[in-house]
């Protein structure tokens, strides 16, 4: 198969201890249900289509065969960490890596979404399962515009839209399996803290207004522990969790 994420295609790529062991079906519901609660941690499952692939707040995540890299990864973190804030760092580590892919910015739309010239390019999200926690991110890497959802409520994008190029999925995967080691170390013993630079600098929402659970606000930014503080007539706030819609 060209242009695979199987494992001869991926695992003489990975650089670090993450990505071992690489479980892989060509077509499977979701690479979430892939990985096992007792799997070690840094196991990694992908495919290259999944038939039930699910974004935050139960919606579908689709991308046709072969188009995306779709892949998740069980980690272990340390009690002491807040699990929420496993996709904000499964957001830098994506960012980073689409940046080294395009030569180009990307931003994190929070609290989970990673955005490249205005689209959003790749979804993560973060499921407990026992005392583990398996992190799904989805990069769109080469889908044409036409292969796109039309109707997201934030606008969908890939990498191939954006600099018309075509990428070997297998290189993207491999480095963003890299990513994630690096960055989710870093949080594990440092906390957001040890991150907050490459994430705040990358923060989409900074600004921005912002509609918060039918109030309009401004987005003021992600905080240290987070969350997105937002300022509305009636003082600042937190918000925890959420649907968070922005105004263009």
């Amino acid at each position: 198969m060209a242009d695979s994420l199987s494992p001869d295609a991926v695992e003489p790529l990975l650089a670090g201890g993450f990505g071992r062991p690489y479980v892989y079906e060509e077509s499977c519901e979701s690479t979430q249900r892939l990985l096992s609660e007792d799997a070690p941690e840094g196991a990694v499952a992908a495919c290259e289509e999944q038939t039930a692939g699910r974004g935050r707040l139960g919606r579908d995540w689709t991308a046709p065969r072969g188009t995306a890299v779709l892949m998740s990864v069980l980690l272990r973190p340390p009690a002491e960490r807040r699990v929420a804030e496993l996709s904000l760092v499964g957001g830098v580590a994506t960012a980073l890596t689409v940046e080294r892919a395009t030569g180009l910015s990307a931003q994190i739309k929070w609290p989970n979404d990673v955005m490249l010239n205005r689209g959003k390019v790749a979804g993560v999200l973060a499921e407990t399962r026992g005392k583990a926690v398996v992190l799904g991110i989805g990069l769109n890497a080469n889908q044409s515009r036409g292969e796109l959802p039309a109707d997201a409520k934030t606008p969908a994008s890939s990498l191939r839209v954006v600099d018309a190029t075509v990428r070997d999925r297998a290189a993207l995967l491999a480095d963003l399996v890299t990513e994630v080691e690096r960055t989710y170390k870093l949080w594990a013993v440092g906390g957001l803290d040890a991150i907050y630079e490459e994430l705040g600098s990358r923060d989409f929402l900074r600004a921005r207004r912002v509609i918060v659970e039918g109030v309009e606000a401004l987005a003021t930014g992600i905080t240290r522990d987070g969350r997105l503080e937002i300022a509305t007539n009636g003082g600042r706030r937190l918000v925890e969790s959420g649907e968070v819609e922005y105004l263009r």
